[in-house]
């Protein structure tokens, strides 16, 4: 058995198509259906059923891919250790980010590598969490900055290097909200279109026990987008209210709701665990350290 027939493994468990892992792999149908069968010949058991059009893993194949992937990854490291081991100045630095690292972190982290480090090349992909967990997994990513809440819970992923952040409802300056007399109640808030990236089920919690029902996100939110600067263009544009980090938005004003809001989210560096760390990965955290900081509390003043 080859990692090459592992791989085609692989593929094939993943689009349970001959023709379509045939094309990802740029082989001939009938070369990926040599491999895969003398696999099973090696092994001495059928990996897949052939069902109709479709090829569906067979019990042993489910526990066979599973210990392929294992191997494969395995062998990935020792190739990538070697690749790294010879100047960590070079090589390929590939870092996911959710929406609000990438609003804090993704201008410096650029501007640091390319006065700093300027023949590592920096790829940085932006999504929700989910997808960008899969394409840690798939090893198209590096290493994530996201809300470390969001994650669900699993043994190969390593979280480290956590930052809190205050979460916030933020308005434009000269905003009816920020004018009125007392402290704006939800349902205030409520005449006004609201604004917030996808948010964490620990913040939704949060908002339904503060402010009942109509404050989950699904239903109080009406402007939802991945990227917080395009948000927080809208918020200085218009009456929309906005909720994100504090620090996303330090000249928009802070609205203190009754009861406070008291949301954080929690920013964490992702990596998946027993895979050799990329060159440069040590100055995410540094950066990590600085700008995932809250500034100091403003808020709206009485008029």
């Amino acid at each position: 058995m080859t990692l090459v027939q592992l791989r085609h493994l692989i593929s094939l468990a993943r689009t349970g198509s001959f023709s379509q892992s045939a094309t990802a792999l740029f082989l001939t149908q009938p070369a990926l259906s040599r491999s895969i069968r003398a696999l099973e010949d090696e092994l001495g058991q059928p990996l897949f059923d052939r069902i109709g059009r479709r090829s569906e893993l067979t019990p042993f194949g489910r526990d066979a891919v599973e210990r392929a992937r294992e191997l494969v990854l395995a062998a990935d490291d020792l190739r990538d250790s070697g690749r790294l081991a010879g100047d960590a100045q070079e090589g390929v630095l590939r870092i996911g980010m959710g929406s609000g690292p990438g609003a804090m972190l993704m201008t410096p982290l650029l501007l640091k590598m390319a006065q700093e480090r300027p023949r590592l090349r920096v790829e940085i992909a932006r999504a929700g969490t989910e997808l960008l967990v899969q394409a840690l997994r798939e090893r198209a990513l590096d290493a994530l900055v996201v809300d470390a809440r969001s994650l669900r819970p699993a043994p190969d992923l390593n979280a480290q290097f956590l930052h809190d952040m205050r979460g916030a409802f933020m308005v434009r300056r000269g905003h009816p909200l920020a004018k009125r007399r007392g402290v704006p109640s939800f349902d205030d808030l409520l005449g006004y279109p609201i604004a917030s990236t996808p948010l964490s089920d620990e913040v939704a919690r949060i908002l339904v026990e503060r402010y009942g029902p109509r404050a989950h996100p699904g239903e109080c939110v009406t402007l939802r987008c991945e990227e917080i600067p395009s948000l927080v263009e809208v918020a200085r544009q218009s009456d929309t209210v906005l909720l994100a980090i504090r620090a996303a938005a330090p000249d928009l004003v802070e609205l203190k709701l009754q009861p406070e809001l008291a949301a954080t989210a929690r920013f964490g560096l992702v990596t998946l665990r027993r895979r050799t760390l990329p060159p440069g990965l040590e100055v995410v955290r540094e950066l990590m350290a600085q700008c995932l900081r809250d500034p100091p509390a403003r808020s709206a003043k009485p008029a």
